[in-house]
């Protein structure tokens, strides 16, 4: 007889655990039913705002697998506009409600995956259902805003409060829609994801696009007029709104999880081990950004979620559930972004994580070109480099520049990953031609300075 197995979430994490899970086992032997309270299955979140600024033109180009394929070319059994909303680890058995039908339904369980994703942090202010106030983290939610966006009367003033990465990308969607965008970031500095040195680069690209930047303002409410969003109120005043997004991070959705029992690490978190298994419950599994993981550099359990890790999360617990033997080894939390043409990358960790996890250190910023200065197209970049003193020990890369800087951020992952220290990566032997870098790329001019600023060297 057939094990079952049900997958919770039919996004990037659940979905490659499905099919990674069905590659090694056939219907006969595994019958596979994923939930998804949503409309799609394996979609890029991260797209959404290149769709709602119309660079993407329609949502089907964000979908890598709709629910039909997952049903007739992998065997799996998608029900979208399912909700769980229970599981009974005894029984071993979910409760979900069809949210389009009605009714409930209870399936029984061999193996669970747990892959519910992250939820938009919403202040008190944000939940009294006003019109026009937006999370960004399905596409379901955006589905949401570009109906508004395009509703008549359309919407002319937007603010977009949180300046992290939806936050950034999101108000420069709003930009190229042609609607005047104010950003407001609690914070001293936007992009809290990059040190304050960095940030402020960034701060000036988004000025330089007509965004006004406001931070060190705290949102206290909403105005409002016949239950559509007029305004956003502040310390410092009201600001006009049509429309409001929110790009206040993310939180692990794990209520449903905690509810029926499943340990939450220090993150607030799912814990997993290596496998994806939760410890203390066999046949549990959880992937995506509802589990905390180990950061490589730091040693500690963090929360950062990303599709990269995602992805990689769901087919390592796929393989593991289909009879092989796969392991997660961890982050560093590499990323990239960009604002209009200026792009940020960033790994490892920034000054203040490194404090907070006990190191000594140095931290450099180094002024280069994106190619030789000479050659025509050649733009500022800026590189920061954090090492470990004395050793020297790569801790974390920051980058911000034109043209060809934020891929460079994976040059400095690799050598993050696999511990090198500064002085070794100034040997790195990079490619190098004018149109694509000068004789010393910038990743080895801060390299070097970060080994001069070790050993107290003033060039």
């Amino acid at each position: 007889m057939a094990q079952r197995l049900i997958v919770i979430g039919g996004d990037a994490a659940g979905m490659a655990a499905a099919s990674q899970a069905r590659r090694r086992r056939d219907l006969a032997d595994l019958e596979i039913v994923a939930f998804e309270r949503g409309h799609f299955t394996s979609y890029s979140a991260c797209g959404i705002p290149y769709w709602i600024s119309g660079l993407v033109p329609e949502p089907e180009a964000l979908i890598a697998r709709d629910p039909e394929t997952f049903r007739t070319s992998f065997d799996i059994d998608v029900r979208i506009r399912h909700e769980v909303t229970a599981i009974d680890l005894e029984r071993r058995e979910v409760v979900a409600r069809d949210l389009a039908g009605g009714g409930e339904v209870r399936e029984h369980f061999d193996d669970l995956v747990y892959a519910t994703g992250a939820v938009p942090i919403k202040p008190p202010w944000a939940k009294g259902g006003i019109g026009g106030v937006f999370g960004m983290q399905t596409l379901d939610d955006g589905s949401a805003l570009r109906d508004w966006l395009e509703n008549d009367p359309k919407p002319r003033h937007a603010v977009v409060v949180g300046a992290g990465y939806i936050g950034v990308e999101m108000a420069e969607a709003m930009i190229v829609r042609g609607l005047s965008v104010t950003l407001v970031e609690q914070a001293d500095q936007a992009m809290s994801t990059v040190d304050g040195d960095m940030a402020e680069l960034v701060a000036d690209a988004m000025t330089g696009i007509g965004i006004h930047v406001r931070t060190g303002l705290r949102v206290t409410g909403l105005e409002e007029r016949d239950g559509r969003v007029t305004a956003v109120v502040t310390a410092e005043g009201p600001i006009p709104a049509d429309v409001v997004v929110l790009g206040l991070g993310v939180r692990p959705n794990t209520a449903l999880a905690e509810a029926a029992g499943v340990p939450l690490g220090p993150t607030g978190a799912i814990r997993v081990d290596r496998r994806m298994r939760v410890p203390g419950l066999p046949g549990v599994w959880a992937a995506g950004d509802c589990v905390e993981t180990l950061h490589r550099v730091s040693g500690m359990p963090v929360h950062i979620p990303l599709g990269t890790h995602a992805n990689k999360q769901g087919r390592i617990a796929g393989i593991n559930i289909g009879g092989g033997y796969a392991t997660f080894a961890g982050v560093i939390g590499t990323a990239v972004t960009k604002v209009c043409d200026l792009e940020v990358g960033r790994t490892g960790l920034r000054e203040r994580d490194a404090t907070a996890a006990g190191f000594e250190f140095v931290s450099v910023v180094a002024e280069s070109t994106s190619r030789a200065g000479y050659y025509p197209g050649a733009r500022p970049m800026t590189v920061k480099l954090i090492a470990e003193r004395p050793g020297g020990r790569l801790l974390g890369a920051q980058i911000v520049g034109w043209s060809e800087a934020a891929k460079r951020i994976d040059t400095l992952a690799v050598a993050l990953w696999n511990g090198m220290t500064v002085d070794e990566m100034t040997a790195l032997d990079l490619g190098y031609a004018p149109p694509y870098a000068p004789v010393w790329d910038p990743v080895l001019i801060a390299a070097r300075k970060a080994v001069d600023a070790l050993h107290n060297i003033d060039r």
